[in-house]
């Protein structure tokens, strides 16, 4: 599961991914700097896995990772070929959610690609690129679904009626994740076409220093102008961020973030975000050898769970052994959960919960 980091050229995204992989991607003050796409395993900041090594001691700890990726800048036309839209667009569709960063700074000494600073504007610019390119997809399903629908077919007919509520929405300027569908529509019908705008978003307002904590108006309008869509608005001072990761020692990085105003620095909010953004989750395993945050989707079943340890382990599924981690932490020990009438025995059927501790019983 990635999540693409996009938006127009120099907004801020190669800055933005170093922050958050520490790769290095090289960053500058031109458009297109990015061109083949960046890829960063980034680990999930997680304060419960600080808690579970102070109590277990583990020989090593393990944190929960999400797939972050730099895309090259978008322009206007792109759907068409402009800039590097067709490379663009084919990357994007390999993602399975978008990180939208927007300008939301003034700075004269950084260029902008439409010369004025209106993070909306941008937005929208995105927006009628993906939704064009999600509507030749479209046409071109409905070319064939229209001859097979003719012929009396049922399944062709619900089909067409699906795709035809798809071209209306994107003519009307509506991305395909704001239009409803029927679980079954969806399933069957819209997500076999991996719609570009289709993909969950979260918005990131690229801010500077003084507005990292409060925002600025840029930001104000793009609140308003996202306040119909199912999706997060993160404030971000992505420069001062950099300078933060620049810092060696974690006191050093403490302070700065204190001077500025922030409990933590925005770059963990964001990632953390990616991944609720994703649909994943994360269950612990906790031992002298290794502490660790296993990443799952949010809806699997113990034995998928299992499954990410080793294949052998869903194959030869038996009971999964759970415990919450709260009664982990309170009674200290798996040993006092157990004595304690904690630990609960689980079966084939039962759903993850993010945070459950858990050992699995397998035969192979």
């Amino acid at each position: 599961m990635k999540a693409g980091i996009v938006g127009l050229p120099n907004v801020g995204k190669s800055t933005l991914f170093n922050c958050l992989s520490n790769a290095k991607a090289q960053s500058a003050n031109f458009p297109f700097c990015t061109i083949e796409p960046n890829i960063g395993v980034v680990n999930v900041p997680d304060p419960r896995l600080l808690k579970l090594e102070e109590l277990v001691n583990p020989e090593r700890v393990m944190p929960a990772t999400v797939d972050i990726v730099d895309i090259a800048g978008l322009v206007r036309g792109a759907s068409k070929g402009e800039g590097l839209g067709n490379q663009f667009l084919a990357n994007i569709r390999e993602t399975d959610a978008i990180i939208h960063v927007l300008r939301c700074f003034d700075n004269d000494n950084i260029v902008h690609v439409d010369t004025t600073v209106d993070p909306v504007r941008d937005k929208e610019t995105i927006d009628i690129e993906l939704q064009l390119k999600d509507f030749e997809t479209v046409e071109k399903r409905l070319e064939r679904v229209k001859k097979t629908a003719r012929t009396g077919n049922k399944e062709a007919q619900k089909e067409l009626e699906v795709l035809e509520k798809i071209k209306e929405g994107l003519e009307a300027a509506i991305s395909v994740r704001a239009i409803e569908f029927t679980s079954k529509e969806r399933e069957e019908y819209v997500a076999p076409l991996q719609f570009i705008t289709d993909k969950p978003v979260l918005y990131v307002c690229n801010v500077d220093e003084n507005s990292a904590v409060d925002g600025n108006s840029y930001v104000d309008a793009v609140k308003e102008a996202v306040k119909d869509e199912d999706a997060e608005v993160i404030v971000l001072a992505v420069g001062t961020e950099a300078d933060i990761t620049e810092l060696e020692s974690f006191e050093e990085r403490e302070m700065f973030l204190e001077d500025i105003g922030l409990k933590e620095a925005g770059s963990s909010v964001l990632i953390r975000a990616a991944y609720k953004l994703l649909k994943l989750q994360t269950y612990f395993t906790a031992g002298v050898k290794e502490v660790r945050a296993w990443t799952i989707n949010i809806g699997d079943s113990a034995p998928q769970a299992a499954g990410v340890i080793h294949t052998d382990f869903e194959k030869g599924f038996i009971r999964a052994e759970v415990i919450d981690y709260n009664d982990y932490v309170t009674l200290g020990s798996e040993a006092k959960v157990k004595e304690a009438g904690k630990m609960r025995v689980e079966g084939k059927d039962y759903i993850v919960q993010d945070g459950d501790m858990m050992n699995f019983r397998f035969n192979v």
